[in-house]
């Protein structure tokens, strides 16, 4: 049953992960919009600089749980690389109930008050011509966590199964079909 839950969570973050990906190609766009605007016709707008640093956002939070889901979040390896798949798994396990589940709860209970606060005043850029409802933006921050906690339940259920020895480590995801 544990089995099953985390590979329909990899399943979830792995369709989720390839669809914010299409976030970077509007990113691109609109940076590449934003410098031709710049520097042939001379003109800015604080709207599409603001929408420059609110793509890379969402990309950047939306997007973490996918990142969990292949180990490529930073990571020092120092010690960890030279360590087997087993003990990895057993380290990755601790880590995830002492460090980040905590950390990410914090995360997602100290926000709540800033997007509800938002939310209330319909907050919008202090900018004039700025993006506005930035309490959306803001609630993004509750959802990137809230998806990222989401991989960890997968990540623990898979690292507690390996760290025990019940099945081999990959070293990335298995292909979603």
């Amino acid at each position: 049953m544990l089995r099953e839950l985390a590979r329909r969570i990899d399943a979830f973050q792995e369709r989720f992960g390839r669809s914010v990906s299409w976030l970077m190609f509007g990113m691109v766009a609109v940076v590449f919009g934003d410098v031709i605007s710049r520097y042939v016709f001379n003109r800015s707008s604080v709207f599409i600089q603001e929408l420059e640093w609110h793509l890379f956002g969402l990309v950047y939070l939306l997007a973490a749980g996918y990142t969990m889901l292949y180990d490529e979040h930073v990571r020092i390896d120092i010690l960890y690389s030279k360590w087997s798949p087993r003990r990895k798994a057993a380290f990755d396990l601790v880590l995830l109930f002492v460090m980040f589940f905590p950390s990410a709860l914090l995360v997602v209970y100290t926000t709540w008050p800033f997007v509800k606060h938002s939310f209330a005043v319909n907050e919008g850029s202090p900018d004039p011509g700025g993006i506005p409802f930035r309490w959306a933006y803001k609630a993004v921050i509750m959802i990137g966590f809230l998806l990222l906690m989401l991989q960890a339940i997968s990540q623990a259920i898979k690292n507690f199964y390996w760290a025990m020895g019940w099945e081999e480590r990959a070293r990335h995801a298995p292909e979603i079909h």
